[in-house]
């Protein structure tokens, strides 16, 4: 696989270093980075409903460039969200789940504290969430590494994981 073009995703419940570990990983690789196009529209429209989860859905893909790419969230974030949310996931989003490309996915861990933003919905139920994360990973066949601990040792094994990618 060449350096431009691997693609790979950090997943995983809120406050758990996605968007620290994919802004670093996007730096340290030289990689094109899409942020969690959410966070830009939640700062605008902090109240939300189905509709507009399925429009942050629409709008974090088309951010995603063709070819290399570190992204700060991808489709089982909303996947989750909607079942967590609104007890069903509208079928664009399922559709958009299973055609997302990405060579390898990094679930973050929630053992990191919890750090307090007003767009946080979920302070006190992040395992629960971490474990349907993995499952959800496991059963769409995803590679993913877990990552756990604190920056310097997550920071190691995205090294580790992205350069024996590059290398196959």
């Amino acid at each position: 696989m060449e350096k431009g073009a691997i693609r790979i995703a950090f997943t995983g419940p809120e406050s758990c270093g996605k968007t620290t570990l994919a802004t670093w990983s996007a730096a340290f690789f030289d990689l094109p980075l899409a942020t969690e196009y959410a966070r830009t529209y939640l700062e605008k429209t902090p109240t939300y409903d189905e509709f507009d989860l399925l429009q942050m859905a629409k709008g974090q893909l088309e951010s995603w460039p063709s070819g290399a790419l570190v992204a700060d969230t991808e489709m089982h974030v909303f996947q989750i969200w909607s079942s967590e949310k609104y007890q069903r996931v509208d079928q664009q989003i399922l559709q958009a789940l299973n055609e997302q490309l990405f060579d390898h996915y990094f679930l973050c861990a929630p053992d990191i504290p919890w750090e307090p933003d007003p767009l946080r919905e979920n302070p006190s139920d992040r395992d629960r969430l971490f474990e349907m994360y993995q499952q959800e990973l496991v059963a769409f066949n995803r590679p993913f590494t877990i990552l756990k601990g604190d920056l310097t040792r997550r920071q190691e094994l995205i090294k580790v994981t992205v350069s024996k990618l590059l290398n196959t």
